[in-house]
């Protein structure tokens, strides 16, 4: 073992032999190799298949990063966001098509997009918020085979280069923080 004043860590200091320095910092994120790897992604359309929005709702709040719950839906985190707090709604249901929502389903879906949007605005004040869904894998669905609502707080310039240029997001703080922020902000029923 190599103590302090050893000439030879002097001339080899940490991170020697990983290339010529470039004068960039590095912001490791390997918490983001499971989503690129596929990890925790659906075997197949159905509800048994290893559907994350299936498996949820079974879990603890905590545990599964649940935020409020309803009778038909749920509010969770997203566990790859595109900004902090970004919140997904779900039915309970394993259905894919929202015309195949029931209107209960649909009532609640919009009651808690409303909620969550209170929330955020209480616990982080963005500037906007991009809501909306994709349905079906050509539109851009992760997971096609169970609908789910987008909430995405916005403040104005957090488009910068490191999501254009560097496809990477800077979050603050891990998603337990931000669950349990939201869970404190969240408006009763």
């Amino acid at each position: 073992m190599r103590g302090d004043n050893d000439p030879e860590q002097a001339q080899h200091p940490p991170g020697a032999g990983t290339g010529q320095s470039d004068g960039w910092d590095r912001l490791w994120t390997p918490h983001r190799m499971a989503y690129i790897k596929g990890e925790g992604r659906p075997t197949g359309p159905g509800a048994d298949e290893g559907c994350p929005f299936c498996r949820a709702p079974g879990l603890s709040d905590p545990e599964g990063l649940l935020v409020a719950r309803g009778e038909h839906t749920y509010a969770v985190l997203n566990l790859y966001p595109y900004n902090s707090g970004h919140l997904l709604v779900c039915p309970y249901r394993h259905v894919s098509e929202y015309t195949s929502l029931t209107a209960d389903e649909t009532a609640e879906l919009g009651e808690l997009t409303q909620a969550g949007i209170h929330a955020l605005t209480a616990a982080y004040s963005p500037h906007g918020f991009n809501v909306g869904m994709n349905l079906g894998t050509v539109a851009g669905a992760g997971i096609a085979a169970h609908l789910h609502q987008h909430i995405v707080p916005r403040w104005g310039g957090d488009t910068n280069f490191m999501p254009v240029i560097g496809h990477t997001k800077v979050l603050p703080e891990m998603l337990e923080q931000t669950r349990a922020k939201l869970v404190e902000h969240w408006p009763p029923r």
